[in-house]
């Protein structure tokens, strides 16, 4: 036989032959070795031939049916509990087309009736062993497939487990770093994990987060020690992955990966394998930076929100700064009132965003009043149904100066409805009770507390005391009392 380099001879099959009768067993036996290299087991009875079958694995059995014990078709049932695979060829003296019926239900391949024509059992021997290779040969196909897409899944997954990680992680910068670390050491299996800062200018590495049980010292003299292969991913602008082999130092591997915004690397991510465990792939190093470029990316975006949403609320608190060089209570009025709304808030158990939507809409609150005509807002006598109904456009003004910002949306609402009363009786839309927006009905309460406490160029300060009566005379009218009571244990 002529055979490749590399290629591996094939494997006999074998073959078990199940008979009570010895003169037909070796006839079997032998025509069957005269046809081809098969490995020939012989049994006597199902119970012997069950006991083979439970310590070695067969292509194919030729079993008798009528047998002393253990018969044929009760073997045929036992095969298809321990091998359900293998191709029975059942043969007997006494057929009967019941037991052929039985025997085929069960599982046989084919029922042979003896005498039998031996070229016509070898023939099908080798007819059904083909059929079981090709079965064997598909089955074997379709678990790899299997294996194929369950890796494919779960690759898949983890990477949308980092996503998902990276995206629902902290809103504060510090915890964000903290966070990749902690989900670096999960993804991977790592032992320790540093994330180093880089300034370019004086090409240094600082530690910003570092996860393991070592002190700061160790950590700095790690980041020295680890300088050269730092500098080459800065360079480089690539990970690498290192084992001992060729970094003594490292056991038993590591892997380093840029932090990029805008091609720009700002810091490098570097993750140690967990000691006596098989060293990092290159599948870990595509989850690395898979990490890495995520959390580049989600940190890019945080600094451009930041930097827009602080310039565009600097720009409108400068619009509330104007209005005081024509009203200085309006600029310290909203001041006030943002405190107090704040802690309001936090009294009633408010979230976070909430709270942070109310201090943008407390500063701005009174923007509109930008439009307002100062022989109107500065009017030191009592206003007229028409100056009155003029500066009751305040509120939709504001909305008008600052509803093209997305990044506002939120506020533009709570500052439209500030004057809103909880009776429907209030402006500028006349909607009532929880139609009003919750953070809407904090300011409401805080607004009218600080203006009736404060001199107006119409009137002067009512005392605390007064104030407090005025707001319990109103709750349920004017202002939403559960706000009212929590606004009170703030005083």
């Amino acid at each position: 036989m002529l055979m490749l380099w590399g290629q591996s001879p094939a494997q006999p099959k074998k073959i078990l032959i199940v008979d009570d009768h010895v003169p037909m067993r070796k006839l079997i036996a032998d025509a069957l070795g005269q046809a081809s290299d098969y490995q020939i087991r012989e049994a006597r009875n199902g119970q012997e031939a069950l006991d083979v079958l439970k310590q070695d694995s067969f292509d194919l059995v030729i079993s008798d049916v009528m047998m002393p014990g253990m018969g044929g078709m009760e073997l045929l049932n036992h095969i298809r509990a321990v091998q359900s695979a293998i191709p029975v060829i059942m043969v007997t003296a006494h057929p009967a087309t019941d037991l052929t019926v039985s025997a085929m239900k069960n599982g046989a391949v084919d029922f042979l009736p003896k005498p039998f024509d031996i070229d016509e059992l070898t023939f099908k021997v080798g007819l059904y062993l083909k059929e079981k290779a090709f079965l064997d040969e598909t089955e074997k196909r379709r678990k790899d497939t299997v294996l194929d897409l369950k890796a494919r899944t779960e690759e898949l997954s983890l990477r949308s487990y980092i996503y998902d990680a990276i995206e629902s992680g902290a809103d504060d910068t510090d915890r964000v770093f903290e966070h990749i670390v902690d989900l670096a050491l999960k993804v991977v299996e790592g032992d320790c994990c540093l994330l180093a800062f880089f300034d370019d200018a004086s090409k240094e590495f600082y530690p910003k987060v570092f996860s393991g049980n070592h002190d700061r010292t160790v950590v700095e003299a790690t980041v020295k020690k680890l300088k050269d292969l730092l500098n080459e991913v800065v360079e480089r602008k690539e990970a690498l992955l290192i084992h001992s082999e060729t970094r003594s130092e490292i056991a038993p591997s590591l892997i380093c990966a840029p932090l990029l915004i805008r091609g720009y690397v700002f810091g490098v991510l570097c993750v140690r394998k967990k000691q006596y465990r098989e060293a990092f792939t290159q599948k870990d190093l595509h989850y690395i930076l898979s990490l890495t470029k995520r959390a580049s990316l989600n940190i890019e975006n945080k600094m451009l929100y930041e930097s827009i949403y602080s310039n565009l609320l600097n720009t409108f608190k400068s619009l509330v700064t104007s209005i005081q060089t024509r009203d200085s209570y309006t600029e310290e009025h909203s001041f006030r009132m943002c405190q107090r709304a704040v802690e309001v808030a936090r009294a009633m158990q408010c979230a976070d965003d909430q709270i942070e939507s109310l201090k943008i809409a407390g500063w701005l609150h009174d923007v509109g009043k930008i439009a307002i005509p100062d022989i109107v807002l500065m009017k030191p006598g009592k206003l007229t149904d028409e100056e009155y109904a003029i500066i009751k456009t305040h509120p939709d003004i504001g909305v008008q100066i600052i509803r093209h910002v997305i990044l506002f949306e939120r506020e533009v609402t709570i500052i439209q409805h500030h004057h809103e009363r909880w009776d429907g009786r209030g402006y500028p839309n006349g909607i009532a009770g929880e139609q009003i927006p919750f953070e809407s009905r904090i300011l409401a309460v805080t607004d009218t507390f600080d203006a009736m406490t404060n001199n107006r160029p119409y009137r002067n300060a009512l005392s605390v005391e007064v104030a407090i009566e005025e707001l319990k005379k109103n709750k349920w009218t004017q202002f939403d009392g559960n706000v009212v009571d929590a606004f009170l244990t703030t005083l």
